[in-house]
């Protein structure tokens, strides 16, 4: 029948694309250095930090944490509830339609 086709690169190229690139405008050759033009040039951009990860004290680990528990006992109490609500509609339901059937099937004999 239908059958996936998986891309296969049998020669890899080498060319490594970087992730984040910097587009910077073309420099301008001016034909004298003292001239009455008045021409901006692009500021530098400086490289980010190799270091610039987010650093958190034991402290704030404990926080994170914490904080992560947390919410993770507020939704598991959520779920739990919504379960338990479908369980007792559904119990009530179940009732009800026996009480109904019941009713229905044995009219009174008067």
């Amino acid at each position: 029948m239908i059958r996936p086709r998986v891309p296969v690169n049998p020669l890899p190229t080498g060319i490594v694309t970087p992730l984040i690139t910097t587009a910077s405008a073309p420099v301008e050759q001016h034909h004298t250095a003292a001239c009455a033009c008045q021409h901006t040039t692009p500021a530098p951009v400086a490289p980010a930090a190799p270091g610039a990860a987010v650093r958190l004290s034991p402290a704030g680990v404990l926080a994170v944490v914490g904080g992560g528990a947390a919410v993770v006992l507020v939704v598991g109490a959520v779920l739990v509830s919504l379960l338990l609500a479908v369980a007792i509609t559904g119990a009530s339901v179940a009732v009800c339609a026996v009480v109904l059937r019941s009713l229905l099937n044995n009219p009174p004999r008067r």
